[in-house]
């Protein structure tokens, strides 16, 4: 499952969609808009005639929390005071948590006056999807942590069934109004695979309508296929944005960019440019037993990149992924003058052409044998799968003709049995 956090936008107009389905009888407003540095604010206006009308709430909508904790939370205001607030705070740097970003996305939605606040999350583990619900919901609601009540539900129960209620402290005159809604919320959760859920706080008005107040939420990704009705519906087409203040490199860009453009997975970051070590390692799982790897031997700091490239990529791809690689790895010699490392690993492949693949990297390779010589580049390579054999040998012949020490292993050989020879001894 690869969990990719989504704006609250997209959150909640997803979630209030769906869950018509299961509560019909909820009366959600539904008014929501965002605002960007390139909003237009008469055609916002009269698309949503609600903002001069009502009273309005605002807040950014760019994925970190406390925000009314860091004075980004606007309530009970009219459209003059929502321009003048987002005015003043558009485009602006802002640290939060240590981190430092750029304002530039607000969700406005009406103000619900309310006095008492709730809570609600949902998560998951290896057996079971897990209700969480508190009645002191609200900015201090981890200081209450205590107070909150955790209902795990096995894996595929049917929760319209599930007795929600007798595992619930007393609802009192909510109790009907509650458990629709939570037993609709989670049976959204599971529906659209969301991997995350968390709305705090949630208001009930007088009239007994449930509104979401604030909601933090996470889909798995790998699922999208699955979803091509609510996930691209026009009206809501679902985003995975970068975390707050986060700011890709170009050559992160690039990758980005080509991932979009293909249907196998290319992924790229960029941990630290001047670093010794980089890898190129084939599947997701790969990535991550081989960077555990390296962390585990002592050598985290000088891992430079994470990464992985997978479903059977074609020649032109992994020959540009496997270049954007070589590029940042042979920018800096090391200040040591030790070797720099490019570990190629990854499993026993089912259907890639491993083959295919390798003539990608060996492209890559051939272009740049005078900057992995200038660099002093050592390369390990480990892989198995389709023309595995044919793929090793263009690897080993590869480097003889460049110049380059590149050291081949197949399928015999533990997955990242390369981690620990390339880094021995006065490597």
């Amino acid at each position: 499952m690869a969990q990719k956090s989504i704006y609250e936008y997209s959150a909640k107009k997803l979630l209030m969609s769906e869950l018509s389905k299961y509560f019909p009888e909820h009366n959600y407003h539904g008014k929501l808009a965002v605002i960007t540095p390139d909003t237009n604010w008469d055609k916002l206006v009269s698309e949503n005639p609600w903002l001069q009308t009502d009273k309005l709430a605002a807040k950014p909508d760019q994925l970190f929390g406390k925000r009314g904790k860091a004075d980004l939370l606007l309530l009970d205001a009219n459209l003059d005071g929502l321009k003048s607030f987002c005015s003043d705070r558009m485009n602006k740097e802002v640290e939060i948590g240590g981190i430092k970003g750029t304002l530039n996305r607000f969700l406005v939605e009406p103000f619900i006056p309310h006095e008492k606040e709730f809570y609600v999350s949902i998560t998951s583990d290896m057996e079971n999807d897990i209700i969480h619900f508190s009645f002191e919901g609200g900015i201090f609601v981890e200081e209450n942590w205590d107070k909150v009540v955790h209902i795990p539900v096995p894996i595929g129960t049917d929760i319209s069934s599930f007795d929600l209620a007798g595992k619930l402290p007393d609802l009192g005159d909510l109790k009907d109004e509650l458990i629709k809604f939570i037993k609709g919320v989670f049976q959204v959760y599971v529906d659209q695979d969301f991997a995350f859920l968390e709305i705090n706080p949630f208001a009930i008005t007088d009239a007994k309508v449930i509104v979401p107040l604030d909601l933090k939420a996470k889909l798995d990704d790998t699922a999208s296929f699955q979803h091509v009705d609510t996930w691209d519906n026009p009206d809501n087409p679902i985003e995975f944005p970068r975390a707050f203040g986060q700011v890709l490199s170009k050559e992160e860009q690039f990758i980005m960019d080509m991932d979009e453009k293909t249907g196998a997975s290319l992924k790229f970051t960029i941990l630290n440019r001047d670093a010794r070590i980089f890898t190129m390692v084939a599947g997701g799982g790969g990535s991550v037993i081989y960077t555990d790897t390296i962390a585990d031997m002592g050598f985290a700091q000088e891992l430079g990149n994470y990464g992985e490239y997978s479903g059977n990529p074609n020649r032109e791809h992994t020959e540009l992924y496997a270049q954007t690689i070589i590029n940042v790895l042979t920018e800096t010699p090391d200040p040591q003058g030790r070797p720099k490392i490019l570990l190629i690993g990854g499993g026993i492949a089912n259907f890639t052409d491993v083959k295919a693949t390798f003539l990608g990297i060996v492209a890559a390779l051939r272009n740049s044998a005078e900057k992995l010589r200038r660099a002093n580049v050592k390369i390990y390579v480990r892989r198995g799968g389709p023309n595995e054999k044919e793929g090793l040998k263009l690897m080993k012949d590869v480097g003889e003709e460049i110049g380059v020490p590149i050291e081949v292993y197949d399928r015999y050989t533990h997955m990242t049995h390369i981690v620990p020879l390339s880094l021995k001894g006065d490597n």
